[in-house]
């Protein structure tokens, strides 16, 4: 069992940016594939990101591409969210996702559940 926490959240203006974190609690992080989604209040979660276990892969949605980037640390176990040029519809509770040699298909599409997830954390965009 692999446990997911993550942290980042809070209040940012429209147009500033945040970084999440997930931390996990495997050793490394080498051979998961990752993914974050999101679910803003009254509305269907929203899968945004996904990079495969082999690194060789990363997909974004239409609504968060050009300005979010997925990075990781397999030494730290760490997943790294940077959101840049927020807007107040990227308001949600952001959740990561992890799967042992997961190469994403589906993931995007809404069609797949990864293995573990955390509990996620609140992003809040508004002046």
């Amino acid at each position: 069992q692999v446990q997911l926490v993550e942290s980042g959240g809070g209040l940012v203006q429209p147009g500033g940016s945040l970084t999440l974190s997930c931390a996990a609690s495997t050793a490394t992080l080498e051979h998961y594939g990752i993914g974050w989604y999101r679910q803003a209040p009254g509305k269907e979660r929203e899968a945004i990101i996904c990079m495969s276990s082999s690194e060789t892969l990363i997909e974004y949605a239409d609504s968060v591409r050009g300005r979010f980037t997925v990075s990781r640390d397999n030494a730290k176990s760490t997943v790294y969210l940077q959101m840049n040029a927020l807007k107040p519809e990227d308001t949600a509770v952001y959740y990561c996702t992890a799967e042992m040699y997961y190469y994403c298909s589906g993931y995007l599409g809404g069609t797949y559940d990864m293995d573990y997830r955390g509990k996620g954390t609140l992003v809040t965009v508004s002046s």
